[in-house]
């Protein structure tokens, strides 16, 4: 059921847990899905001897994609007009994320309801991975 703005404020927010525990599959999975085979999310060796990094992470598109799914079910299917973030710390394997989306502004735009929205996905200590906005459009 897609939103509708009658039923919104500037001020509110959605959240949700978008991956719990992410495990090293998961990561090499979008690996395929993506074609992005860099070592430094598959390679334990690689990434920690040569790299100098504790471990492999996650890419940061499928933070963003995680991210996504999080507005996706909140403002329903085809919705989205805009989303852009920026990655600000890497996710871990075992990492669980949540993602949260909090009303900016309600507009109307060319006859079209929009909702602009701030977006923050954060690690099970509190540490904001992604940030960033998307825009969405609404039913009256």
């Amino acid at each position: 059921m897609a939103l509708k703005a009658s039923a919104l404020k500037v001020g509110d927010t959605h959240s949700e847990c978008v991956v719990e525990n992410l495990s090293r599959t998961q990561i090499v999975q979008y690996a395929g899905a993506s074609g992005d085979y860099n070592p430094l999310h598959s390679d334990e060796v690689y990434t920690t001897q040569v790299a100098g990094y504790p471990s492999v992470f996650a890419h940061g598109m499928l933070t963003m994609g995680l991210t996504g799914k999080m507005l996706t079910n909140y403002v329903g299917d085809g919705r989205l007009t805009k989303f852009g973030v920026r990655f600000t710390n890497q996710v871990w394997p075992g990492d669980t994320l949540t993602a949260k989306a909090t009303v900016a502004d309600i507009r109307d735009e060319g006859g079209q309801k929009l909702v602009d929205l701030t977006v923050s996905t954060v690690n099970q200590d509190g540490k904001e991975v992604v940030s960033g906005s998307a825009t969405a459009r609404l039913d009256p």
